[in-house]
């Protein structure tokens, strides 16, 4: 067995394959610059990782568990369905990886503000805590539809000393809310350090968030090899912008035997029906129209309606290395309720998509092999929102 590694498919800096990049103005892209620089200085520098380390075993509570989903797995049939459980983090979700590691970059360039875009709400609550860890003022940018649906979250950000901006042009959502943060930042780069969210934006972000949450398989891969000797079958994460997905795949990239699927909701199929296209800055596959403007997308989980994706999930499905497929909010929604019911876990929305698909692939496959579900955050959030729509029907 080949010592675990993180791999990222990058073929040079910034570029998976045809995808990637960084097609930004000239003076975003010296801010850029400067992050790309500090970001190679102490990505492998010994005192930062201590201090990362740190903050994510006596802060942020890694390791977390990887749970063998008994009961859901005899109910479905098939592979043993296991749960790597980033809803046991501190603040709920995977989120809070990449704002550790983001904002110790921060420190270290000087910066005075913090500001960043949230769509669900667990990655602008994941930057107001380390915001507020680290004594720095914090801005969050968040569309005015998902401010609604997700009030909640914009609560706990507020209560964490951040203050919300809801983004009313376009549809009110995530995609809203990353154009106004990137203005925000051209406007004021000199004191302020964009903390973006997922896997996705112009070089280096992909490549950053990709490093900071490969953590996520670099624990699962340990543990699915003491618990079961050998590894999955598969991986299966939802996708949105895709950083917890990258996570949950980077220590398997080069394990070939492992299938690796991402998870989409039919209502915003960035992969599955999207064309290669640039939108904030990078190429990826992104559901565009005529004029190469991004369309319209809807989830029921208001962490998955981007309507593109990260650069390197665009290079894994064109290569052929990773699975996307799609999942309706119904049957997320199902999945939602079946896992609260059956394991007495509820998850997000968002991951109740990987859930959904992992139950239909674990039937395929013999009772000896695996499926490891990244569980990417819990599903306090949206309680209300489904309380209302149960309640609806």
């Amino acid at each position: 067995m080949s010592k675990s590694t993180s791999t990222s498919v990058a073929t040079t800096a910034g570029k998976f394959g045809e995808f990637g990049g960084s097609y930004v103005p000239d003076e975003l892209q010296t801010v850029l610059e400067e992050i790309a620089q500090a970001f190679d200085k102490f990505k492998d520098d010994p005192e930062f990782n201590k201090e990362l380390r740190y903050y994510l075993k006596d802060y942020v509570g890694r390791e977390n568990p990887l749970t063998f989903a008994k009961n859901l797995t005899e109910q479905v049939g098939g592979a043993k369905i296991y749960l790597k459980r980033e809803d046991l983090n501190h603040t709920g979700a995977h989120k809070i990886n990449n704002t550790i590691g983001q904002i110790l970059l921060a420190k270290r360039m000087g910066a005075k503000r913090i500001i960043a875009e949230t769509g669900a709400g667990q990655h602008g609550v994941a930057t107001a805590t380390v915001a507020a860890l680290f004594g720095l003022p914090c801005t969050i940018y968040m569309g005015k539809y998902d401010t609604e649906r997700q009030a909640l979250n914009v609560f706990r950000m507020e209560l964490l000393g951040a203050k919300v901006v809801p983004v009313e042009k376009g549809q009110g959502r995530l995609k809203d809310a990353v154009d106004v943060a990137l203005e925000d930042l051209v406007q004021n780069h000199e004191t302020t350090f964009y903390l973006l969210g997922s896997a996705v934006g112009p070089h280096p972000y992909p490549t950053m968030v990709h490093h900071f949450q490969s953590i996520i398989s670099e624990e699962s891969k340990r543990q699915i090899l003491e618990k079961e000797g050998k590894l999955p079958a598969a991986v299966v994460a939802c996708v949105g912008g895709g950083s917890n997905a990258i996570g949950a795949f980077s220590h398997y990239i080069d394990e070939p035997s492992v299938r690796l699927v991402g998870v989409e909701p039919v209502e915003a199929a960035s992969i599955a029906e999207g064309v290669p296209a640039v939108i904030h800055g990078f190429k990826c596959y992104a559901l565009v129209d005529e004029n190469n403007v991004p369309k319209p997308t809807y989830s029921i989980a208001a962490g998955l309606d981007y309507p593109g994706v990260g650069p390197e999930h665009s290079y894994l499905k064109a290569s052929g290395r990773g699975e996307y497929v799609t999942v309706t909010g119904i049957e997320a929604l199902d999945a939602f309720l079946i896992l609260s019911k059956v394991e007495g876990i509820i998850p997000a929305l968002e991951s109740a998509h990987a859930v959904a698909y992992a139950m239909k692939l674990a039937k395929t496959l013999p009772q000896d092999e695996s499926i490891i579900v990244n569980l990417s955050g819990r599903g306090d959030k949206d309680v209300k929102q489904v309380y209302d729509m149960l309640n609806k029907e």
